[in-house]
């Protein structure tokens, strides 16, 4: 969507403040010996008690609330009380949710217990290619530069794009267009606009650039066991620093 008023962006920054106290309610709750079912429920009591409604679950009929991805499983990981985390995981939270009509997407990967130091890099570097990315969302530049800038880091820190995975518009519904890609594409001509609303969301691995989609029908992840990491804002677009609303 494009914001038309203050109403769009207040509307838009309610539901990216429960979306975003979700995934940090979640986030301080991973540990050894925690179900994702667990963090799930955390997740919903949350946007339950705002009036918000799942994302996922209303647009696609996703059997959890929130989206619970752990080591190679890159996106759209079902919560469930048999995955119990262990020591050494990386565990990607996702939070996406409607309120009053406004939608927003936003995710994080945490570490559990004490990771491997390849994996700690990969995190801090998928952080860093956010805001690398974030830092290119101005109107009147190509959308091109955001994927460039993301390709970028990964390339300096050692790590892989999943290029089939990208951000996206948002705000009236969970997907909208634009495609936000993680890499940069030279025939891109896609020009971002004041007032547009976007997540940019970088998944880097430690080895695959393809995600796969596995049995269960829903949950994406890496074909050669490589371990992903994904970090995900939603945002307004101005002439200066995005309004970022997760």
């Amino acid at each position: 969507m494009s914001i038309n008023d203050e109403q769009d962006i207040e509307g838009l920054k309610r539901v990216g403040a429960v979306v975003a106290a979700a995934r940090d309610a979640m986030g301080a709750r991973v540990a050894p010996g925690v179900t994702t079912a667990e963090l799930d429920a955390i997740g919903k009591e949350i946007l339950d008690r705002h009036g918000a409604r799942s994302a996922p679950r209303l647009a696609y009929g996703f059997p959890g609330v929130t989206c619970i991805s752990v080591n190679d499983q890159l996106a759209h990981g079902i919560p469930s009380p048999d995955r119990v985390l262990a020591e050494g995981d990386l565990v990607n939270i996702d939070v996406s949710a409607e309120l009053d009509g406004y939608w927003a997407d936003t995710g994080a990967s945490f570490p559990v217990g004490t990771v491997s130091e390849q994996a700690s890099a990969l995190l801090h570097a998928t952080r860093l290619a956010l805001e690398d990315g974030m830092s290119q969302a101005r109107a009147g530049s190509p959308i091109r530069n955001i994927g460039r800038a993301v390709e970028r880091r990964a390339r300096q820190c050692g790590f892989q794009v999943i290029r089939n995975l990208c951000g996206h518009g948002v705000g009236r519904s969970i997907h909208e267009s634009p495609s936000v890609p993680n890499t940069f594409d030279r025939l891109d001509r896609t020009v971002l606009r004041a007032g547009l609303v976007i997540t940019i969301e970088p998944f880097l691995t430690t080895g695959a650039t393809m995600a796969v989609e596995d049995s269960d029908g829903w949950t994406l992840r890496s074909p050669d066991g490589s371990v992903g990491a994904q970090f995900e804002h939603t945002l307004i677009v101005t002439g200066g620093r995005p309004i970022v609303v997760t």
